[in-house]
């Protein structure tokens, strides 16, 4: 079936599946790589997408059913101005380590600060509780999203 998506602000045009998951179409036919495919029942958080502005694990969303909404992806987070602010917060406090969990972590902490600017760390850590990772122990993400939730207040002065 053919197909229009809004990826990161561009139209494309594309044949999928009935059946096709979002995130094998991002990875396997847009190419866009950085959502990760991990655990495929929507469980670890790995391929968060926002689906108009909302966070979507995209392993359970069907590619026809994201048609005329705002997809946007890890690849579409940074401005021309330079990487977003959870991405600088997450590089800025060494919050990845294999880096497999990062991008979904990002997309989830960038969701829960447009709903929450200055969140506490119990709202973060009930935030990121749908994605998981292995490798940090939490403490470097949740001082990523309380910087990039600075940084933010700060750029809306």
């Amino acid at each position: 079936m053919e197909i229009n998506l809004n990826v990161n602000g561009e139209i494309r045009d594309l044949v999928a599946e009935p059946d096709a998951l979002l995130i094998d179409t991002l990875r396997e036919t847009l190419g866009l790589t950085g959502s990760k495919k991990g655990c495929a029942t929507g469980d670890c958080g790995a391929c968060t997408v926002l689906l108009d502005g909302r966070p979507v694990t995209s392993c359970l969303v069907l590619t026809a059913t994201a048609q005329d909404k705002e997809i946007v992806t890890i690849e579409g987070l940074a401005g021309e101005s330079g990487l977003h602010p959870v991405q600088q917060g997450f590089v800025d406090f060494g919050a990845a380590q294999c880096g497999y969990c990062t991008p979904g972590m990002i997309m989830m902490s960038t969701a829960l600060l447009t709903e929450e600017a200055h969140p506490t760390e119990d709202q973060i850590r009930d935030g990121l509780s749908g994605n998981l990772c292995r490798c940090t122990g939490y403490g470097s993400i949740i001082s990523a999203v309380n910087t990039a939730a600075l940084m933010m207040a700060e750029d809306e002065q």
